[in-house]
């Protein structure tokens, strides 16, 4: 220590040591050409992005010393802290093109929970004996070889006087004024731009640290400013129309890979279905191969990302401000029924906080189904969902309208050998789910135009899959949809002549329009702003 004189040089510099690894780390969070695409405006101030930088850090590092008081030891832990995040972030952005949002904190328990589904089964026992061996071998070293900087005189005091200096940045979030202050400086910080400048910006932990902090305290205002031209709330229907039904069907990353020359793909019933569709298309992506809850919330409130400010990354973790304008609340309040239906864990995505908040009377979700994983795959198939929501859809209502939302899960990924019959390639593992889904597909219409009511079917793919051996990135990311009369309703309405492209937060806008069932009610809107 002889050479550093005084613990406290020996402290700074071995800070200061961290701090400029852990910035030349950083750069590895995206590819080379993404930071090239993303570099920060000739007038941004480097020396403020750098503070933030230094204070996450020092953050990290009075954590590890605080435990240690151990100066070298803290440098070690600090490095592999922004490591790890930088590692995350990097292998994330290799699959589905984001590098990591503050939100995806919410998800590392089902990360865990789901590997598969998240393409982590290298979190294996392999990864775990490493990762203890790593953090206890290393800590142990460290304990055992570096000598503590902590002071003979007044031990006890210090030690709690740096367990607080550790602690403070943790609670002072607690604190209501305490959260409002850090949240401004935050959202003055990351000014909302868009989390791939931002991480070439702050690098990947700031990033995180600082979006969330302006998520923190951002709350967004009633979405009650005047509705959206046309759109009203649905006038519930009496029993002399027959108790109408609307069914939204999004299908796990549903494409027609037709678009791209792919054959042989027979998709006989969307074919049919586009024929007698009031619209159809090619329907804009929210996000390219993942976060079907981005896709899914967009459709239910009727909202663009845009509107949503930080919530954007993950709307249902505070559902509650865009109640209102929900569409389930919409119907519900005019008198129907609304039933939400996917065949996967109920709390995946917190939807069953959420989805209640946004106006669903009852949620079946995979505790409902009778799934054997072993024979039928990781999934519950399409078929399956289809048969329920019609089974759902013959409950007797009484003269009650019904607003069904089903979520499909059977072509998720990863399509790897085993999920149909002897095939190992994953594009023709995908394209024969993808024919599955479709047969699940005309057996709802044809169950639904055997029904003597009016009945509307929108259909649409939640994104594009993520299919590296086929393409990466995916030549383009549009999904399909159609929004298709059906039973009652059929009788009288205008067949679309030609695909028309859609936005996700206006599909169930204009069903609504095409039913009819926007008049007679006063409109609840689908603008508003975040504060």
């Amino acid at each position: 220590m002889a050479p550093f004189g005084h613990p406290l040089v020996l402290v700074a510099a071995s800070f200061a040591v961290a701090l400029a690894v852990t910035v030349a780390l950083d750069r590895f969070a995206l590819p080379a050409k993404v930071r090239a695409a993303n570099r920060p405006a000739p007038h941004a101030s480097r020396l403020a992005d750098l503070l933030v930088r230094a204070v996450v850090a020092a953050v990290i590092f009075a954590l590890f010393f605080a435990i240690s008081w151990r100066p070298l030891y803290a440098a070690a832990g600090t490095v592999s802290t922004f490591v790890i995040f930088t590692l995350i972030s990097r292998a994330k952005y290799e699959y589905i093109r984001e590098p990591l949002v503050f939100s995806d904190i919410a998800l590392v328990m089902l990360v865990f929970r789901h590997k598969e589904l998240f393409y982590a089964n290298w979190l294996n026992v392999a990864f775990w004996a490493g990762a203890f061996t790593y953090v206890f071998g290393a800590s142990a070293l460290f304990m055992i070889f570096e000598p503590s900087v902590l002071p003979a005189m007044n031990r006890p005091a210090l030690i709690a006087l740096m367990v607080l200096v550790a602690a403070v940045p943790w609670l002072l979030p607690l604190e209501p004024h305490a959260r409002r202050m850090l949240a401004t400086i935050s959202a003055s910080v990351t000014g909302g731009q868009d989390i791939k400048l931002l991480t070439v910006r702050l690098g990947t932990l700031a990033a995180v640290a600082c979006s969330f902090l302006a998520w923190l305290g951002t709350r967004p205002a009633p979405l009650l400013a005047p509705a959206e031209p046309g759109i009203a709330a649905p006038a519930i229907a009496g029993a002399q129309d027959g108790r109408p039904l609307v069914v939204i069907w999004q299908s796990e990353s549903f494409m027609d890979m037709r678009h791209f020359g792919v054959s042989p793909l027979a998709l006989p019933n969307l074919d049919r279905l586009r024929e007698r569709a009031t619209e159809w298309g090619r329907m804009s992506s929210i996000f390219e191969g993942g976060y079907t809850l981005r896709t899914e919330f967009s459709v239910i409130s009727g909202l663009p990302p845009e509107q949503l400010g930080p919530d954007a990354a993950h709307p249902y973790l505070r559902a509650g401000p865009y109640a209102d304008v929900a569409w389930p609340n919409r119907f519900r309040k005019a008198g129907w029924s609304t039933h939400f239906i996917h065949p996967y864990d109920r709390q995946f995505f917190s939807r069953d906080r959420a989805l209640p908040q946004l106006g669903f009377d009852a949620l079946t979700m995979l505790d409902a189904f009778d799934h054997d994983r072993e024979h039928e795959g990781p999934y519950v198939s399409d078929l399956t969902l289809s048969k329920r929501v019609v089974d759902c859809c013959r409950d007797d209502h009484a003269d009650k309208g019904q607003f069904l939302f089903a979520a499909s899960m059977e072509n998720h990924g990863p399509w790897k050998p085993g999920r149909h019959g002897a095939a190992d390639d994953p594009l023709q593992i995908y394209l024969a789910i993808l024919e599955r889904s479709d047969a699940a597909l005309g057996h709802l219409a044809d169950e639904l135009d055997r029904m003597d009511r009016p009945i509307w079917l929108a259909f649409y793919g939640d994104h594009a899959p993520i299919l590296k051996s086929f393409a990466d990135p995916f030549p383009d990311p549009r999904t399909d949809y159609l929004i298709v009369p059906m039973a009652r309703a059929a009788a009288g309405t205008m067949q679309a002549r030609a695909p028309a492209e859609k936005a996700p937060w206006r599909i169930i806008a204009d069903m609504v329009r095409h039913a009819g069932f926007d008049n007679g009610l006063a409109g609840i809107s689908a603008a508003g702003a975040v504060r």
